[in-house]
């Protein structure tokens, strides 16, 4: 089964490869949901056992009841637990396995799905152990799983620390595994972003994520008036929200007439209906509010969401490539203009990410490109 999947997108070709090393005893794998985290590591377990290459492949996975974001435990569903499990594989490997197959490995127990509580006081020898939906995760009960691996185990982990992780968790159990593997020996972490999902409506669904997210934040009163002023002055354009950063300018140190005050997010393909014929929208909507506006689309575009919110306007033509990495915003910078797009003493990026934060609750980190 493993060796049929063929990736297709560069960070799935990195995960693959990744798996295949016996060197790597920790793999993490994040990002968003539709980028193949659980259908390379639940192939890949598969296939280890089926080679002689492990004994066992045990899937721990929190189970969540989504309305309410409460974990459900064995204790609480009893046999509809295990039923469930059995569902999420036949989910996952419909296209690859049919269900007599993942009913004859659940049944020979070379695949035991169970809950992350139930591992502790066990060790698991010649195994493949992964942990699935681990922002949903305590930490201790993810650093428990290392403690019960034994001798010759892999452990994979897969997460999404950006999307579905708690909205009031400060560092969900993906966060924190994460940032705990890259510092490890024989460990491997593979960040898949936007550019890797290939599951047919996992971007429409994460676009709308975002949205919902700018849609329910708090507008400070300065906000409100932007906001309220450009649904006024373009009564046919769906506005979003609107972020004004004044004060953030004014504690950096930033200056310059062109540096925008606020940004107003508008919906796809309705950004002319805010500028207007010849501009005359926007340049109404700046004088009413007495502030300098940048406006940016609803995507999943994010350089065009660093060139609204960046001092230099010319900067984005520089800006290689802008996508997810673990819970940040990984922002690549050719190498020729760094400097140019960080700013002095780091101004520029340090306005980008309070934007971001204060926009999507998503931190931004510039790193430089190969030219």
């Amino acid at each position: 089964m493993f060796d049929r999947l063929k990736p297709m997108t560069v960070g799935q070709e990195r995960a693959v490869n990744v798996l295949k090393d016996p060197e790597n005893e920790l793999i993490g794998l994040f990002g968003p949901t539709g980028t193949g985290k659980s259908l390379l590591s639940i192939a890949y377990g598969i296939w280890a056992v089926e080679n002689g290459r492990a004994k066992r492949f045990i899937i721990a996975r929190p189970i969540v009841d989504v309305a309410t974001g409460e974990v459900l435990t064995p204790e609480r569903l009893g046999e509809m637990y295990y039923r469930i499990a059995a569902a999420y594989l036949e989910d996952i490997l419909g296209p690859y396995a049919d269900r007599a197959y993942i009913e004859k490995l659940l049944r020979e127990e070379k695949v035991i799905v169970t809950d992350v509580s139930y591992l502790r006081g066990r060790t698991f020898d010649e195994s493949v152990i992964f942990l699935d939906d681990a922002q949903n995760v305590r930490p201790e009960s993810a650093a428990e799983m290392l403690i019960r691996l034994g001798r010759g185990s892999r452990m994979i982990v897969a997460g999404d620390p950006i999307f579905q992780r708690s909205a009031d968790a400060e560092k969900d159990g993906a966060t924190l595994l994460r940032e705990a593997l890259l510092g490890e020996e024989k460990a491997e972490v593979v960040d898949l972003g936007v550019k890797d999902i290939v599951r047919p409506g996992a971007r429409r669904g994460i676009r709308l994520a975002l949205e919902l997210r700018m849609r329910k934040r708090q507008l400070s009163e300065t906000e409100r008036y932007i906001y309220e002023t450009a649904r006024i002055f373009a009564p046919d354009a769906d506005i979003v929200t609107a972020v004004e950063f004044r004060a953030d300018k004014d504690s950096l140190g930033i200056k310059g007439e062109n540096v925008p005050d606020a940004i107003l997010v508008v919906k796809e393909g309705q950004l002319g209906r805010v500028v207007g014929r010849g501009g005359e929208r926007i340049k109404t909507i700046e004088n009413e509010v007495g502030a300098r506006l940048r406006l940016v689309e609803m995507t999943l575009d994010f350089k065009q969401w660093i060139r609204a919110a960046h001092p230099v306007g010319w900067i984005s033509k520089h800006i290689v490539d802008a996508d997810f990495a673990g819970p940040e915003l990984l922002v690549q910078v050719r190498r020729s203009e760094f400097g140019a797009f960080i700013g002095h003493r780091g101004a520029y990026v340090r306005l980008i990410d309070r934007v971001m934060r204060r926009l999507l609750g998503i931190g931004v980190r510039a790193v430089e490109a190969e030219e």
